[in-house]
């Protein structure tokens, strides 16, 4: 039998036994007792934790409440949201601009919270757009996101965003390799090996407002970055990719990436690079990407094109990156508190490697290598190797760690989450999820002081969970109390789908930083209009502005007259109220793009070209008070030709009064 057909009957099998342990004998009695009531939060009462979650292919991000399972809010990133505007709204439509053009959608797999000495500080959470390259940085004062910025010489952000333990660094590495963007890339798919190039992008975080820049790229060999981590405490300075395609195959790649008995965990010393590009040791190269920028202070966005990176290649600094072997196609590459214990997940392996920083120190310094892979040096198993987990579970992919010295991994294939022991690297527990578990998290378990008391997973498969849906099913994450020895199920609720790696916080860290509104003497929008008084119609060629304003429970103006076929129509919309929670929408009959949600003492602008003379309402599309129902207002609308003037009124153009009939 050959190669092929042997993986092919291995993969087979592994099917099998994943249909084979979907449903664990003990599903009716998994969570029973008191366990439920541990997740119990009172109404009016406060979660513990947020749960900030990757939407997946929805390209949005959500954020519940634990341990209740509450859905807060889903926070618009990489796809247009009507709910919010998002993208439909002119102070929005920016932030979807890539060097393609405007890109309403996006893959959102991975999300990160900023930290400061290796711990969570909730200023911030960033995610990844999988498919069109790009990063995103959200303001946890507002939930809103307010920068994205593309990264060239990338296809597949997929091991990104992952920070270093001051922030200083954002690093996101590619999933597809591909020919440079500076290179004709219009060549064979079989010349691979040849022509595609992998690429490691350093983006710098600014240390106050967070604001992101491409500070230098890493040319590496062409294969496929999984995840990442960075090192922490004795490991700072380094970064750790997952890799795998080292067989650098182009396609069947479930056949022809699985030939080698193992693939790579890359070890990156990004302080060495920091060095070289200090030393102006980069090359420049041309490219093309858009950085995009939201305005806490105009309330709008605006977008910059970019057209240079600075690139070092690795193979020209052998001091930069090493390969420490790995079992086949590993997903998971996971740093614990200390910074000294990296654990690899390789998919088809039935053991887990955990290698050791400081042996991989003195296997660098020692130079006990084993060749070299593209010009990389290939640092020897057991050099660099702690130990070894023994029949953890069947397909481990991402492990989080507690605190107390313990680590949990995912298996995907067997449907389980397993504790064990790093020191001892014994197993101590195992439970079954439901099912087909891919990520999961502990509160801040990536950090140098997990809190450790709960665990979420992320399931793949929920079946006969829900209630039936049809044929897509929702989503499914499932609770643990990981607080005693052995882990207990505490909830099983649904999630907007589809759900990767998500991270938790104490609510503490960001709940005290939440802003309420926005003040509206401080609101710089070029086209404010801070109170009625203010507000007009202004006529520029064939674009009217309506300077609008919102209050409980009216429209300044109400009525507009004189608006012409051929007009583009911006309604720019200032909500006055400086009350927390009185948001106001506005939605014109017609509009092609969706509504605007504006906060208090907010603009947002809505433009509006009508397709046909009559009369078009408009009114308020979020309750907002006892007479939601009243906040409404016309615009009349005209032909081309027509010689009505522009008049705008509040509260005086009433109906004539009839005349009296005649005796």
């Amino acid at each position: 039998m050959n190669n092929k057909l042997v993986l092919l009957a291995v993969s087979g099998a592994f099917a099998v036994t994943a249909l084979q342990s979907c449903k664990p004998q003990n599903t009716s009695s998994v969570v029973s007792g008191n366990a439920s009531v541990k997740a119990y939060v009172a109404p009016g009462k406060y979660d513990e934790v947020y749960n900030f979650l990757s939407g997946g292919f929805s390209g949005q991000m959500s954020v519940y409440g634990l341990p209740s399972g509450r859905l807060f809010r889903v926070i618009p990133v990489f796809s247009v949201d009507p709910e919010k505007g998002w993208g439909y709204s002119e102070e929005t439509k920016p932030m979807l601009n890539t060097s393609h053009g405007f890109v309403p959608w996006d893959d959102l797999h991975h999300v990160q919270l900023s930290k400061t000495n290796g711990d969570a500080d909730g200023r911030w959470v960033f995610g990844n757009a999988n498919n069109t390259p790009r990063i995103a940085r959200i303001n946890l004062k507002t939930f809103k996101a307010e920068e994205i910025i593309e990264l060239p010489n990338s296809a597949g952000n997929h091991s990104s965003p992952y920070l270093t333990e001051n922030t200083e660094y954002l690093v996101a590495g590619t999933r597809f390799s591909v020919p440079p963007d500076n290179a004709n890339g219009d060549v064979p798919i079989n010349t691979y090996k040849q022509n595609f190039k992998g690429y490691l992008s350093f983006v710098s975080v600014g240390k106050e407002d967070g604001k992101m820049d491409i500070a230098f790229q890493l040319e590496c060999p062409g294969v496929d970055f999984d995840l990442s981590r960075a090192g922490k405490g004795v490991s700072h300075g380094w970064f750790f990719f997952s890799c795998y395609n080292t067989e650098q195959a182009n396609t069947l790649l479930e056949v022809n990436a699985s030939q080698r008995d193992k693939d790579f965990i890359m070890a990156v010393n990004w302080k060495k690079a920091e060095e070289y590009i200090k030393a102006g040791k980069g090359r420049k190269e041309k490219v093309k990407y858009v950085h995009n920028v939201y305005s806490e202070a105009t309330h709008s966005a605006s977008s910059e094109m970019k057209t240079e990176v600075t690139i070092l290649n690795v193979k020209d600094f052998p001091d930069l990156c090493y390969m420490m072997p790995c079992p086949k196609s590993p997903h998971g590459c996971d740093v614990d508190p200390t910074g000294e214990y990296i654990v690899g997940s390789g998919k088809l392996a039935a053991l887990l490697p955990v290698f050791s920083f400081s042996k991989m120190l003195k296997a660098i310094e020692s130079k006990a290598f084993d060749g070299a892979y593209d010009g990389i040096p290939v640092i020897k198993y057991e050099a660099a190797l702690y130990g070894e987990v023994k029949k953890p579970g069947l397909g481990p992919l991402h492990t989080e760690f507690d605190g107390k010295g313990n680590a949990y991994t995912s298996m995907f294939v067997s449907s389980e989450v397993v504790k064990w022991n790093i020191k001892e690297l014994k197993v101590i527990d195992r439970v079954p999820v439901f099912y087909s578990v891919g990520h999961l998290c502990v509160v801040e378990g990536d950090s140098k002081n997990p809190t450790g008391k709960y665990l979420i997973a992320y399931n793949k498969i929920t079946k006969d969970r829900y209630l039936p849906t049809g044929p897509e099913l929702c989503q499914s994450a499932q609770l643990f109390d990981i607080s005693g020895e052995k882990m207990e199920m505490i909830l099983d609720f649904p999630t907007i789908g589809e759900p990767h790696y998500a991270q938790a916080v104490l609510a503490e860290k960001i709940q005290k930083n939440s802003q309420k509104i926005y003040k509206i003497d401080e609101n710089k929008h070029q086209y404010v209009t801070k109170g009625e008084k203010e507000s007009k119609v202004v006529r520029e060629g064939n674009k009217v502005h309506v300077y609008m304003t919102c209050v409980r429970s009216h429209f300044s103006p109400d009525n507009i007259e004189g608006i012409k076929m051929g007009d583009e129509v911006y309604f720019h919309v200032t909500n006055l109220e400086q009350d927390w929670d009185v948001p106001h929408g506005f939605a014109v009959k017609g509009a092609v793009n969706a509504e605007l949600l504006i906060m208090p003492g907010e603009t947002q602008t809505l433009k509006w070209t009508p397709e046909k003379p009559g009369m078009w309402p408009f009114y308020c599309t979020d309750f907002c008070s006892a007479l939601h129902q009243e906040m409404q207002g016309y615009v009349r609308v005209s032909p081309a030709s027509s010689n009505t003037p522009l008049v705008w009124s509040l509260g005086t153009n009433l109906p004539k009064a009839e005349e009296p009939a005649s005796k």
